[in-house]
């Protein structure tokens, strides 16, 4: 895999952003596979397809690319809010392709974010343009990437150095056992499973997870049995293989679990 981007496509353009567009597409199709099915490349949609970037064409499925300089930080911008919040409570949300690039145009890190770990919680609504603006009261969104759970975040590319594809696809499949179409549904998995995912050990508690009752009924206002859902959750969890329970309110962490 060609970790440096193609510098040569942008001569003689001045947009930054239109750079940094042309060559992380040129980038993805030349070198990035399908983490889905394997395919050994994904191609490069029309110039601005109004839902994803790239396609693979053996199985169909779709991806949005961003690219950014430096560390990717806590949230990312995206387009039009309501957009967002549609793409994701359909059937047409592509998985998020993340690069993040050194200043000499070569890519450092490199991350899949699967479409299932979308809820709209995760999508910040910017404030509108200015009424003179060019597009007045549009108004964008952040993706808060910081909000979603780290099995979400699948690396190809970690600190410059390249993953197997074997090991990126089996991955994929592995957390494709959370998906999940019923948006609220998809919402308590992710927040149950960032709960687990703070809390230090490997083995820990039930009531370790109710330490966080009081936060998810600020999620879930009208919902008075919090933490009867937190043990339906930690139930799917554990049926997925993302835990294990040991007994008498132990659970233990299955191997590749990541937590802060």
């Amino acid at each position: 895999m060609d970790l440096r981007l193609n510098s040569s496509l942008v001569k003689g353009y001045k947009s930054e952003r239109q750079k940094i567009r042309i060559m992380s597409e040129d980038w993805a199709a030349r070198n990035m596979f399908c983490p889905c099915c394997g395919n050994h490349h994904i191609n490069k949609l029309e110039n601005n397809s109004p839902v994803a970037d790239m396609k693979c064409e053996i199985c169909g499925e779709i991806f949005e690319l961003k690219a950014k300089r430096g560390s990717v930080g806590n949230k990312i911008p995206d387009g039009a809010y309501t957009t967002m919040i549609d793409r994701i409570t359909s059937s047409s949300n592509p998985d998020l392709l993340l690069m993040q690039y050194k200043d000499s145009y070569l890519v450092e890190n490199f991350i899949i974010i699967p479409k299932f770990f979308f809820v709209p919680r995760i999508i910040e609504k910017r404030n509108p343009l200015a009424p003179e603006a060019r597009r007045a009261v549009w108004v964008g969104c952040n993706i808060l990437v910081s909000h979603i759970p780290e099995q979400g975040k699948i690396d190809v590319i970690k600190n410059s150095v390249v993953k197997n594809v074997e090991d990126v696809v089996s991955e994929y499949m592995h957390i494709k056992e959370l998906h999940t179409k019923n948006i609220e549904a998809r919402g308590w998995l992710m927040d149950v499973l960032n709960c687990v995912n703070n809390i230090q050990s490997d083995i820990f508690s039930l009531s370790e997870v109710y330490n966080y009752v009081e936060l998810l009924k600020k999620k879930y206002t009208t919902n008075n049995n919090i933490k009867a859902k937190i043990r339906q959750q930690l139930q799917l969890l554990r049926d997925k293989g993302f835990i294990d329970f040991l007994g008498n309110g132990k659970y233990k962490k299955r191997n590749g679990i990541h937590y802060e």
